[in-house]
């Protein structure tokens, strides 16, 4: 049994295809999230990839940001739910999931069978989502994927006191203009994201073991200063920006097994 799951972000979609609840058979990633070409452009690309056709697939589940106005799915679910049982599908025992997506970030708690208990979100200011570093990135710029590698650079971290994107913008220019290193300059940039994100996870508790979900996942300088803020390791996966994907591919095929009963 083949199921699709679609994610429908601010700024990217993805797709993935599973076999019977488990096998990965296939995955894409489009640049352009709701009210783009991504999400089409995903799904066309995964179909390709896989040597699928539409009539391979029993059932396709449609989450994230834009899921209410895909067209072509069989259900639409919560990205926090599937966000929680992608990465769980990925690392057993998980107790929490920290996604930082593009506009927002979330962090899910759940029970020791992998249920979400609680959940808090950040969706009305940009700072601690993945916008705030694509602003400074494009200030400094440099390509946010390489904001990681960079901040490993540093002797220290230049402080970013501004909680507003918009006044945040305007220290990094001060700080660039009285010469602070970029290294420093990218360090303190992340260490801000992952403060204020810290901050939304104390809000719920954080238990171990925890990952990281969402494209900022791949962002090795803010998953270390979460570690550091929280004190825990946090797990992270290749695949840890389709958790999201996996988790509505998952959903799909419980929905469909239940069907053929």
């Amino acid at each position: 049994m083949y199921t699709l799951g679609i994610d429908i972000g601010s700024t990217t979609s993805k797709c993935v295809i599973l076999e019977d609840g488990d096998r990965l058979v296939a995955k894409s990633l489009e640049v352009g999230g709701m009210g783009t070409t991504g999400p089409e452009d995903a799904v066309s690309e995964v179909m390709q990839t896989s040597g699928l056709s539409s009539g391979d697939i029993d059932r396709t589940i449609v989450t994230g940001y834009g899921r209410m106005r895909f067209q072509g799915a069989d259900g639409e679910v919560s990205e926090l739910t599937c966000h929680a049982m992608g990465a769980s599908h990925i690392f057993d025992g998980l107790r929490t999931v920290i996604d930082i997506g593009g506009q927002d970030a979330k962090i899910i708690a759940l029970s020791p069978s992998g249920r979400m208990t609680n959940f808090v979100m950040n969706d009305k200011c940009a700072a601690g989502t993945g916008r705030f570093l694509d602003v400074m990135a494009n200030i400094l710029r440099i390509d946010v994927n390489d904001m990681g590698e960079i901040a490993a650079k540093a002797e220290g971290s230049a402080q970013i006191s501004s909680t507003c994107t918009v006044f945040a913008e305007s220290e990094v220019i001060s700080q660039l203009a009285n010469g602070v290193r970029l290294p420093e300059l990218v360090s303190g940039i992340c260490d801000s994201v992952a403060s204020r994100v810290s901050a939304l996870a104390r809000r719920v508790g954080v238990k171990e073991k925890v990952c990281m979900s969402g494209g900022v996942a791949r962002n090795g300088a803010v998953k270390n200063a979460l570690e550091r803020n929280l004190e825990v390791e946090i797990l992270t996966s290749p695949l840890s920006q389709y958790f999201g994907a996996i988790g509505a591919a998952l959903y799909a095929y419980r929905q469909a097994s239940r069907s053929e009963k």
